[in-house]
């Protein structure tokens, strides 16, 4: 039986084309060696699109230039996370990319699943696959520099052989003689930098408000998500999209673009068309955390419902409220998740009490700050399905509902 490590060097020699001189233009490239990152379902997109046009008869990677030709290119490796539990039952599963690429047929022991991306024995399995390009879209791990130096030293005939010298300023390399530089790493990131750099970009962009973001395609250096950009596309929002169907979106176009860029990312041209981030309007899109997940109606009804949109799929965004029977007086709090809201036109709760819960026309209004109002059109207890807002209310059969509020807690002071 073969070690992994042994696997994968076999793997390498049997799959590498005989090295020759590009004498001329008809003399084909070996194909070029790429490795991919990503784990969520967004990326196994991605990676679909990568298989596909990497097998495609007359693929658009046929690319001339400089006197020879990058035939196409092979994905030598995957990279995800590991297994976690998902679903209710919490069953042990593949990362949604590892699972595309088991069922396409892809070879199991190069799928790799680091806890971590530095881990000495996944660095040196990598390594020994000589890969020229890595290609990251979601990944979920921070890139060190020990995996950065990875892809191969290639020699490349570019118009800016300067760009590559100032991206390996920004990631330290063994060698820049000779006019050999590394392709490099070339990520997918969900926004248009340098706005929402980091974990959230899509989740951030929507809690904000925007009415416009994109995606773009840029290079990989240590500092967070502030390489060179190769590529980008603007892309109009209007307010009631949530952000997996944004994520989905964006993840589509980065692609597209992928696609249509990765021939002049082999050739080295991208670099001279590769645009520095301008440090000034740089924006930071820090991870979301479960406790962000709670509605604070003092806030205005636009900063909620934004704020449904951002953590729509996860976390979600979560709020409490007292059920109040009228007859007995008893009263429960009860949690739930909100699905779906809109912003209250309407001026009607302007007359009521600012915590009490009304309905109207398939909605439940909540008063907010600002004297504005929120609609909730879909909603979630504990262990149920999502449900509308007048299932929801008919379920109440007369009782009262009442925004929750913390109890103050009174600080008593000794002598």
């Amino acid at each position: 039986m073969l070690s992994s490590s042994q696997m994968l060097r076999r793997f390498c020699c049997l799959s590498a084309a005989p090295a020759s001189p590009l004498s001329s233009i008809t003399t084909p490239s070996p194909k070029k060696r790429l490795v991919f990152l990503g784990s969520p379902q967004v990326s196994a997109s991605v990676l679909d699109d990568l298989f596909s046009a990497s097998s495609a008869p007359g693929s658009s990677f046929e690319h001339f230039g400089h006197n020879h030709l990058w035939k196409t290119y092979i994905i030598a490796a995957i990279v995800t996370q590991p297994p976690s539990g998902r679903d209710r039952g919490r069953k042990v599963m593949p990362s949604p990319v590892a699972q595309h690429a088991l069922d396409r047929g892809f070879p199991s022991n190069l799928i790799f699943t680091p806890f971590k991306a530095g881990e000495e024995s996944f660095l040196s399995s990598l390594k020994a696959l000589e890969p020229e390009l890595c290609i990251t879209a979601a990944y979920g791990n921070i890139l060190p520099t020990k995996f950065l130096k990875i892809p191969s030293m290639v020699s490349l005939l570019g118009d800016d052989p300067g760009f590559f010298l100032r991206v390996c300023s920004m990631i330290p390399i063994q060698s820049t003689s000779e006019s050999t530089f590394g392709i490099g790493t070339v990520n997918i990131h969900p926004s248009l930098l340098p706005l929402y750099r980091g974990a959230a970009p899509v989740q951030r962009a929507l809690q904000d408000g925007v009415r416009e973001t994109g995606v773009s395609l840029a290079y990989t250096v240590r500092q967070l998500d502030a390489g060179p950009v190769i590529a980008c596309e603007k892309v109009e929002i209007d307010d009631q999209i949530k952000a997996p169907e944004l994520l989905e979106l964006l993840f589509d176009k980065g692609s597209k673009l992928l696609i249509r860029e990765l021939p002049s990312i082999f050739d080295g041209s991208a670099g001279s068309k590769a645009l520095p981030q301008d440090e000034s309007r740089a924006t930071l899109a820090p991870k979301i955390t479960p406790e962000e997940s709670w509605l604070s109606f003092d806030q205005e009804a636009i900063v909620l419902h934004n704020k449904v949109r951002a953590f729509a799929g996860w976390p979600g965004t979560r709020a409490k409220v007292s059920v109040i029977d009228p007859k007995s007086g008893q009263n429960n709090i009860i949690e739930f998740k909100i699905i779906m809201t809109r912003v209250y036109g309407g001026d009607e709760f302007q007359s009521c009490e600012m915590d009490d819960v009304f309905f109207r026309k398939g909605s439940l209004i909540f008063t907010c700050g600002g004297v504005t109002a929120l609609e909730v059109l879909e909603l979630q207890l504990p262990g149920k399905k999502v449900v509308n807002a007048t299932a929801f209310w008919n379920g109440l059969r007369g009782q009262k509902l009442k925004k929750f509020r913390q109890p103050s807690v009174g600080v008593v002071m000794q002598n």
